[in-house]
């Protein structure tokens, strides 16, 4: 059982308790990301008991009609096992989910082979998956360049991984000056859509802005449990999607959480107190 300090960042254990808060989200304008919890599997069943996980999901969100999608990790459906059963575990997830379906970006030894995978499914699915990108990351921008012309949606982050100097920019300002100009390039160039994956006000305010300049279809994306209240009033103007997280394996999720931002411990510190 989930304890009250780690609710407001995880959707609970089970697929009902995780769409049962797609249920509330999308009552108040909020579509959802679902992602099961689990990844760096270096053995084979748990790989493909995840993949079958996420084609249960993707039939449970078409019986229930969520406004929702579902986001996989390669190194949870098979890539620390072997790229062949990463590529066999998403096809399948593919082919069988009705949603949309986002791969999400690990650190950068798996950037190409995610890369790869999603131009291939991008253009057999005409643009039904997508592919996260970071800003941190110094080869960006020539990843841009590539997918511009493929369908599918991007999203930029600014990126979680502590990379190497050498491959990764370290201070703040830059990788926000990094996500400032990868972004400016998304709105340009993209013509199916921006996911703008970003907490940060700036950030969104520019994205906005380059909507306003060059009429880019765009999303904005936030975790479950950081700045909720702004997620459903930006929903007013813009669509919205929330990363809901679920599943047993939530208590190295929400130490991450915790670690990553000072803002983020005061939610648990209100939790711990009754708010």
């Amino acid at each position: 059982m989930i304890p009250p300090i780690a609710n407001d960042f995880v959707a609970g254990e089970t697929p009902e308790s995780a769409l049962t808060h797609v249920d509330g989200v999308n009552d108040r304008g909020v579509a959802a990301i679902l992602n099961l919890l689990g990844e760096h599997y270096e053995d084979r069943p748990p790989a493909d008991a995840d993949a079958d996980a996420y084609v249960e999901l993707a039939a449970a969100i078409a019986d229930r009609g969520s406004d929702a999608c579902i986001s996989v990790k390669p190194s949870q459906i098979g890539l620390g096992v072997g790229d062949s059963v990463f590529r066999e575990n998403l096809a399948r997830i593919v082919d069988a989910a009705d949603c949309f379906v986002w791969i999400d970006m690990e650190d950068h030894e798996t950037t190409d082979v995610t890369l790869d995978a999603f131009e291939r499914h991008a253009r057999e699915t005409d643009g039904r998956v997508g592919v996260c990108v970071q800003a941190n990351l110094k080869r960006t921008r020539d990843d841009l360049e590539r997918l511009a012309d493929v369908p599918g949606k991007v999203r930029l982050v600014k990126g979680a991984y502590d990379e190497s100097a050498e491959i990764a920019y370290k201070k703040k300002a830059r990788v926000d000056e990094s996500y400032r100009d990868l972004l400016s390039f998304m709105f340009r160039e993209f013509d199916d859509g921006v996911a703008v994956g970003s907490h940060d006000p700036a950030m969104i305010d520019l994205a906005r802005e380059l909507h306003d300049e060059h009429g880019t279809p765009y999303e904005v994306q936030m975790l479950m449990g950081v700045r909720e209240r702004a997620q459903f009033d930006l929903a007013e103007d813009v669509e919205v999607y929330q990363y809901v997280p679920y599943g047993s394996k939530w208590f190295s999720y929400f130490y991450r959480r915790i670690r990553e931002r000072k803002s983020n411990a005061l939610f648990a510190l209100r939790a711990i107190v009754g708010r």
